[in-house]
């Protein structure tokens, strides 16, 4: 599929749910990208170890709304949870890590839980984050930002689709991995780090399986808008 293709279905993708964020391209991959490394310093390390190009990897679905940017490993690696979901550490490699013991200790996650998390099966050497309709590459996730009522609308059209909760990250090898479209509620630490409103969640398309996406999406707003119709001439009897 050509960046063409990609950016007519980034357009339709986003006037079929009325989106207010732009869709998100993700890609993993072995080979130098063209697109150019996400800038920044990393601070001083925590008491553990940690340090990353940003608080945690989510926020760079933040950042990506703007620009194309290439990320490695270690950029992702303040936040632990975020690096065993991206297939970038091991599960065993951060039990020890004062974030992890933190949500252990508040009993946010048991570790049995954590141990059935989905995890990216490869570590990469670089992930590329940036808007979906600019991608230089056929990406492997598309990710969106979603308010409640396009929430609706895709679990409408996609009604057996995962809608999970924390960590919201493990969304990303949901649809590499497994192939599926799934919904995250969010999680605190992603809200605390990345700033998004309490108003929106998040949700993950495989690449491969977005032209499907669009057509269902697409007839769902119609039966939105027939059904919609119905109702507001029915409340009419009621001013």
């Amino acid at each position: 599929m050509t960046a063409q293709n990609w950016g007519t279905l980034a357009n339709e993708l986003a006037k079929a749910l009325g989106l207010q964020h732009t869709p998100i391209a993700i890609t993993f991959t072995h080979e130098a990208p063209a697109a150019p490394r996400f800038e920044g310093e990393m601070p001083e390390p925590s008491g553990d170890g940690r340090t990353g190009k940003v608080p945690a990897g989510c926020v760079f679905w933040i950042k990506a709304a703007d620009q194309t940017f290439s990320t490695v490993p270690a950029d992702h690696y303040n936040c632990s949870v975020g690096s065993v979901t991206h297939g970038l550490k091991k599960l065993e490699e951060v039990m020890a890590n004062e974030d992890v013991q933190g949500i252990l200790e508040a009993e946010w996650v048991t570790p049995e839980e954590a141990m059935q998390l989905p995890v990216v099966q490869d570590k990469h050497d670089y992930v590329v984050y940036g808007p979906l309709a600019d991608t230089p590459a056929d990406p492997d996730v598309v990710l969106l930002r979603l308010n409640a009522f396009q929430g609706m609308v895709m679990l409408d059209a996609f009604s057996g689709m995962d809608v999970v909760g924390k960590p919201q990250c493990h969304i990303i090898p949901m649809a590499k991995e497994q192939n599926k479209i799934a919904m995250s509620t969010g999680c605190m630490l992603s809200r605390i780090r990345t700033g998004m409103s309490p108003h929106e969640m998040t949700c993950t398309i495989p690449a491969t399986r977005l032209a499907e996406v669009v057509d269902k999406l697409e007839a769902r707003r119609q039966a939105n808008a027939a059904v919609g119709a119905y109702a507001n001439k029915d409340l009419a009897r009621f001013a």
